[in-house]
Formats: C-alpha cells, sequence, structure tokens
C-alpha cells in the first residue's frame, strides 16, 4: 500500500511539472509584446494612481511632453542648459513643467503666440506623430513623388495636414504607426495613450532602451 502511495504521488508530481512551467513561462512572452507592458516596463508612460493604464485616454500637449523627455532622454541634451522660458500658462508649480521647459529648449514642441503652450490641449495623431519623429531626431526628407508614394496605400492619407505629411511618411516608413485594418492613420483623430504607446513600442522593438539618440533637426511647423 506504501508503495502504491509513493509511486501515485511520484506521478502526480511528474504530472504537475508542465503546469508550474507554463505559468512561469506565459506572462514573460505576454511582457515581452505588449506595448503597453512594453512602455511600462521602459518608464516611459505610467500608469494611473489606481494602477491602470486607460489605454482610450487622450494625450495632451502636456503628456506628450513629459513622454518625449522620457523616451528620448531630452533633459541630456546641450540644449537644456539654455534659460527657461517665460510661459504665462505653464507657472514653475504646474507638474510638467521642467519637462514642457525641456521641449521647448531642445525645440521639439513649440508654444503658440503669446508664449503660450496650451498645457491641457488634446494632441491630434498628425501632430504627436509630427513631434515624436521630430523627438526620434530622424525626418527624412524625401521629395514630393516619395512621399505621395509611401502614404499612397493609406485611403485617408489626404486629409494628413501638408506641415505633417513627411513626418508621417517616416515614421509610417519606419513601421512606427498603428492602423486599421483598411490602413487608415487618422491624423485629425485624437492621439490616445494606446496609440502613444504602440508607437513607443515600436521604437523600443527597433533601437532598444540603450540607442543613441541622434540630434534633433529644426522642428516642423505645428498648426
Amino acid at each position: 500500500m506504501r508503495r502504491f502511495l509513493s509511486v501515485l504521488t511520484l506521478v502526480t508530481l511528474i504530472q504537475s511539472f508542465p503546469i508550474v512551467v507554463s505559468a512561469q513561462v506565459q506572462p514573460q512572452a505576454k511582457q515581452s509584446s505588449d506595448p503597453i507592458q512594453m512602455v511600462l516596463a521602459a518608464n516611459w508612460m505610467t500608469n494611473y494612481p489606481d494602477n491602470k493604464f486607460y489605454p482610450e485616454r487622450i494625450i495632451s500637449r502636456a503628456d506628450l511632453a513629459s513622454i518625449m523627455v522620457k523616451a528620448f532622454r531630452l533633459d541630456k541634451r546641450q540644449a537644456t542648459s539654455k534659460e527657461n522660458f517665460v510661459v504665462p500658462d505653464v507657472p514653475p508649480s504646474h507638474p510638467a513643467y521642467k519637462d514642457i521647459q525641456t521641449v521647448l529648449k531642445t525645440d521639439i514642441m513649440r508654444g503658440y503666440r503669446g508664449n503660450l503652450f496650451f498645457p491641457n490641449q488634446r494632441v491630434t495623431r498628425a501632430e504627436a506623430l509630427a513631434i515624436f519623429a521630430q523627438a526620434y531626431g530622424v525626418v527624412f526628407q524625401f521629395p514630393d513623388e516619395t512621399v505621395n508614394e509611401i502614404l499612397a496605400p493609406h485611403p485617408d492619407a489626404a486629409s494628413i495636414p501638408p506641415w505633417a505629411r513627411k513626418a508621417i511618411a517616416t515614421v509610417v516608413a519606419e513601421a512606427f504607426v498603428n492602423t486599421d485594418t483598411q490602413g487608415n492613420i487618422y491624423p485629425l483623430k485624437p492621439m490616445t495613450r494606446g496609440d502613444m504607446a504602440y508607437v513607443l513600442s515600436k521604437y523600443l522593438q527597433r533601437q532598444g532602451q540603450d540607442a543613441e539618440i541622434p540630434d534633433a533637426p529644426p522642428a516642423p511647423p505645428q498648426p
């Protein structure tokens, strides 16, 4: 009877091994491919205080400034030694004050008339993708014909603002942009946190967190 119980116990332990291994492997595989988990692990974006990401929420200009500073280490660039800008709607007490100063000094983002930044203003996908391309440090100077060829497969390419076409052609050529099943870019829709996570995850896969960031060229015009 004891021998039977010993054999039964051994069989039970052996049968349990694949379950244990599976439980250890699956979360690692998911974390390596899920855009949200990737940007959280890189600390380029963070959850809200309730520990939820809320991918459907819209990115504001202040949000985008903070994300660009983290993802591209803009605070390490030489331009940050310049004097601070006077931005009436972003006082030193603003949570994103330092990040907004950084994107202004590095010319990754620009203010509006009267040196206003409008930190709470929603960002469209066209704006966010153009600013991402600027921070990425590579806006391919494609001739207009090449830009048109790159964007032609996307049904809504005609709705891309002229000032953003070269930048968006760059991120499309680099496979950083998420589209729907028909290939629509939706340049005039607000940029969501989920959209931004996708773009950043593709950058992570391409460059790696330790990639050398090239110096940024002059910023593209913004509306």
